[in-house]
């Protein structure tokens, strides 16, 4: 075991830690803060094993991590391993201050909009599309391995100790609630494909509050053990909102948010989650891919604004008119601006980001928001970015837009924000 005071060489990483105080302990171990000797400052985690949690596969497959290096800065990826005559440990990055665990949210322990919820998912889809490219599955994809910050919804994915090429066996089978049906029947193994079933559960946690397969049918069970959940996530599995059957439907009362908050889901994204628990349930091939999420959950995204009325947060539809589902207040936003892929309507709280000018997904990232000036009924488009940019408003030369200053959203306003250009449009009714 390593105490408070030890000195450990990470052989890779070339230098000496000493190991500060304990973090966490569970079953598997125990996780330390280590500090570099060197003066530094630099912190990161360890995880050392308990002698009789050691296996020579798990060390095997963690040092495979730690020479592949990580697929994407949202793992807190293995950095070094060190190993000891009875165990061994490996060291990652800190978590991030700020961040707190994805059950908070669905605790009601934190309450975000719309915007910081899809921002959610499409992190989690675009980090976990880097890893299965790279042939890795995760394996055990459900709350307790997922952060996020709920500033702006960046996501980490903690335990990546977990993490194996497709195909092979590991230690762990996942958590019940987000296993595949296969695996819940004992019929399969984690890989790519089941991986993509707790992905869909996982992001319709954070939009719906609430679990895919658990409706009325819950209510039938007097304790939910092992056996029941066989029954709800594996052999007798049935989407909630399933199109040819309400045998588990919600229940209007109980599960009141849910049945609200799928009211107002865009329909691709109703279509894409209907595919995942209908088809998907039986035929793991007809899966939704992590890109089909990324790509409808970013759109998503392109078409919140707050409501004017009370200030919450709507993904509107494609003509950019709905009535706001808090306040009933009629939404109506009159201009787009489109930047390549993207068309982001023009509005509070919406923003222009580095996804929209590298098309990179990287959606908690702002470049511009959106601002309404103060005595005319005119939007802005302030630079927050640290690039200037160039702009010309119809009418008008060519101007430089600083960072901190803003450029008229008026219909024909161009914008270059260097990698892509922007053009404001009236929204098509």
């Amino acid at each position: 075991m390593v105490r408070q005071g030890d000195v450990v060489t990470l052989p890779r990483l070339g230098s000496s830690w000493r190991v500060q105080e304990l973090l966490g302990q569970g079953g598997q171990g125990s996780v330390h803060l280590v500090r570099a000797v060197d003066g530094s400052q630099r912190q990161l985690a360890l995880k050392w094993y308990a002698p009789s949690k050691v296996m020579r596969t798990q060390h095997d497959a963690i040092t495979a991590l730690v020479q592949r290096g990580s697929p994407s800065p949202a793992f807190l990826w293995p950095l070094d391993i060190i190993s000891a005559p009875d165990s061994f440990g490996y060291v990652m990055p800190l978590r991030p201050a700020g961040f707190i665990g994805l059950g908070d949210l669905l605790r009601g322990r934190v309450d975000v909009g719309v915007s910081i919820a899809l921002r959610i998912c499409v992190g989690l889809s675009d980090a976990f599309l880097k890893l299965h490219s790279l042939g890795l599955c995760y394996r055990d994809i459900s709350l307790g391995n997922i952060m996020f910050d709920p500033g702006d919804g960046r996501v980490i994915i903690c335990d990546n100790d977990n993490v194996g090429l497709d195909g092979t066996e590991g230690v762990v089978l996942g958590t019940r609630r987000f296993m595949a049906p296969e695996i819940v029947r004992g019929d399969a193994l984690p890989s790519i494909q089941t991986d993509l079933h707790s992905l869909a559960v996982i992001i319709f946690y954070v939009l719906m509050i609430g679990h895919p397969l658990l409706g009325r049918r819950e209510a039938l069970y007097a304790c939910i053990d092992e056996a029941a959940e066989k029954e709800l996530f594996g052999d007798k599995a049935v989407f909630v909102f399933d199109p040819a059957t309400a045998v588990n439907a919600p229940d209007p009362v109980a599960q009141e948010a849910m049945v609200a908050n799928w009211e107002i889901l865009p329909a691709p994204l109703r279509a894409l989650f209907t595919r995942a628990f209908t088809s998907g349930l039986i035929r793991p091939e007809d899966r939704v891919r992590e890109s089909a999420w990324r790509k409808d959950l970013a759109a998503a995204l392109d078409r919140v604004v707050a409501c004017s009325g009370c200030a919450a947060e709507n993904s509107l539809s494609v003509s950019g008119t709905s009535r706001c589902w808090h306040c009933g207040t009629e939404l109506h936003v009159d201009l787009t601006l489109t930047v390549g892929r993207s068309r982001v309507l023009v509005g509070s709280g919406a923003q222009v980001t580095q996804h929209h000018i590298r098309h990179d997904y990287a959606v908690c990232r702002p470049v511009g928001t959106f601002v309404k000036h103060p005595q005319r009924d005119v939007w802005g488009l302030r630079n927050v970015s640290s690039q200037p940019w160039q702009a010309r408003v119809p009418g008008h030369a060519m101007v430089e837009v600083v960072p901190d200053r803003a450029i008229a959203m008026l219909p024909g306003t161009q914008v270059d924000f260097g990698p892509a250009t922007g053009l404001v449009e009236a929204t098509t009714q």
